[in-house]
């Protein structure tokens, strides 16, 4: 099962990934940002316990979030209550259809020439040309998402969540935005 090989370690190399529906890149260049325009040129990756948020369709809108090491009690009580799950992540219905029917591809990198970007999401980046170790379909995104102990919730509209998730202690990751409805 792909979730139990995302990660493995070698002399302290962690293996980072990178998702594409595109089962045919053979060597992955620095791009700019639009995100984070003050950055060079990078090639991005993330680390296993965050793999999951890219467990779907490149341009699907969607807003994972789960407690950090400094969110007040009350946030972590309240996302406790309501589940089990390390993660929560939720997609518009809209893209409900389209995930069940995507292909996507874990492409594995040596985390040798990257630097940690962002720790709390695992997000690292490269400012050199990357050649993957190997590619791999990942198959049904939801049995990974289950299999990750990934809470997936499903709505009309991300909005009413993202303006509530902002004012939370919560680690959240707010992806693809610019697609929600």
């Amino acid at each position: 099962m792909l979730i139990s090989r995302l990660l493995f370690r070698r002399r302290d190399n962690i293996i980072l990934f990178h998702f594409s529906e595109d089962p045919n890149i053979k060597k992955f260049e620095p791009r700019k940002s639009s995100a984070f325009p003050d950055l060079p040129s990078v090639v991005w990756s993330i680390d296993k316990n965050n793999a999951p948020l890219y467990f779907f369709p490149r341009d699907c809108p969607r807003i994972g979030y789960w407690p950090k090491l400094d969110s007040n009690t009350v946030d972590v009580q309240n996302f406790q209550k309501s589940t089990n799950a390390e993660k929560v992540i939720t997609i518009e219905s809209r893209w409900l259809q389209t995930i069940r029917g995507t292909k996507l591809y874990a492409y594995h990198f040596s985390s040798e020439s990257f630097t940690c970007f962002d720790e709390e999401v695992g997000y690292y980046i490269s400012t050199e040309t990357i050649i993957p170790q190997q590619v791999e379909p990942v198959g049904d995104l939801i049995e990974h998402l289950v299999e990750a102990k990934v809470e997936l919730r499903i709505t009309p509209s991300l909005f009413p969540l993202k303006n509530s998730l902002l004012s939370s202690t919560l680690h959240v990751s707010m992806i693809r935005m610019r697609n929600a409805k």
